[in-house]
């Protein structure tokens, strides 16, 4: 991706942030600039990742397949004697057709929430031990409410409606089309996008990107060692 792609999906998600009243804590904003004055009081953003995460999943076409996210809290799945929270929370906004691709999780069970907008789309399956999609029945909770809906099946989530993910349950999901841009919450145990995301087809988490500007902010793996 080039940074100046990058920097107009950040502009454009501030402008969907304020049409959806979801505010950002200050971190979010900070400048490229204010980060190399951070010290070891950022550890916890710098080391849980949290701020934003955009992806192309490495295909190339980031209003095909892509998502934007920004961490706002989370805790460490590799090191909880120093991070011991347990729990982990998202905004993420989706575009209509906009495809994140199929994957499950080891360790988290998450809630994806739609907190306003459009409507989103999830196709789900049960996983193999292989990691392939199994032809069995699947057994979701929405909102407190036990489902049970054939492999494949595509379920749409209004505003205000939500899923739980538990591990192993592979997912994939879009805006559906004609009803605009998605602001998806995440609610979820400890995140890992390094170790715990298992995705059906073979995908790139994190994006390579051409420096064609600077940044308007940084991503969350691209922070600066703290100023000693």
């Amino acid at each position: 991706m080039k940074r100046s792609e990058i920097n107009q999906i950040i502009k454009d998600a501030l402008i969907f942030f304020e049409e959806q009243n979801a505010k950002i804590p200050p971190f979010v904003l900070w400048t490229p600039d204010e980060w190399k004055n951070k010290g070891d009081e950022a550890g916890e953003i710098r080391d849980n990742m949290l701020g934003w995460d955009i992806t192309d999943y490495g295909q190339g076409d980031f209003n095909k397949v892509g998502l934007l996210l920004v961490t706002l809290r989370n805790g460490n799945q590799q090191r909880t004697d120093i991070y011991p929270k347990p729990y982990a929370e998202k905004l993420m906004i989706v575009r209509e057709e906009q495809v994140t691709p199929m994957h499950y999780h080891t360790y988290k069970m998450e809630d994806i929430i739609n907190r306003g907008g459009g409507n989103l789309v999830v196709k789900l399956y049960n996983s193999t031990e292989d990691g392939s999609l199994a032809d069995t029945s699947v057994h979701v909770s929405m909102d407190g409410v036990a489902h049970v809906y054939p492999a494949g099946t595509e379920l749409i989530l209004h505003p205000g409606e939500s899923i739980t993910m538990t591990q192993g349950l592979y997912h994939r999901f879009w805006g559906e089309k004609g009803k605009g841009t998605v602001l998806v919450g995440e609610v979820s145990m400890c995140n890992d996008d390094n170790a715990d995301n298992h995705f059906y087809d073979t995908v790139g988490r994190f994006p390579e990107i051409e420096e064609d500007e600077e940044p308007l902010y940084l991503l969350c793996n691209e922070y600066p060692d703290p100023v000693k």
